[in-house]
């Protein structure tokens, strides 16, 4: 996040994925960020591919055979939905007035794609960046230095 960016006491911070989505609040105020864990989502264990069986076929061309269905990254869409609902849930109930949102390029689209009106009024910041495997005060430090 660039130090221009300042995240105010009560923001939300989203870090999410394609599998993990973790509900951030900024306890402590825009100079002196105490980011807290208010929520964590994550995905059902998702069989391996294999295990799927077949489904609908894919797109069929006349130059090509019928693509497989990529479960895991229906899967993954699928899920990004949720998060964004959740997301638009809390904005409308909690009133939260400011968000940052982090994750990679697939998931960050697809929230963005998800994402109401109001929500995105309210996102200060998007990084692209997935960071949900790191402990929390490796997000904050990441999300509040200096660029």
């Amino acid at each position: 996040m660039n130090k221009d960016i300042k995240l105010p006491h009560d923001g939300l911070i989203l870090v999410s994925d394609g599998r993990k989505a973790l509900f951030l609040k900024n306890q402590g105020d825009d100079l002196y960020p105490n980011f807290q864990v208010e929520r964590v989502l994550q995905a059902p264990d998702d069989a391996p591919t294999h295990q799927h069986g077949a489904g609908k076929p894919g797109i069929r061309s006349p130059r090509s055979a019928t693509e497989q269905a990529d479960w895991h990254d229906q899967a993954e869409r699928k899920f990004a939905g949720e998060v964004a609902e959740a997301v638009n849930a809390i904005c409308l109930n909690d009133g939260v007035k400011a968000i940052v949102v982090a994750a990679p390029p697939r998931t960050l689209a697809e929230l963005r794609n998800c994402f109401s009106d109001a929500v995105k009024q309210r996102i200060l910041a998007e990084v692209n960046k997935d960071l949900t495997k790191h402990p929390v005060y490796e997000i904050e430090q990441y999300l509040t230095r200096a660029a």
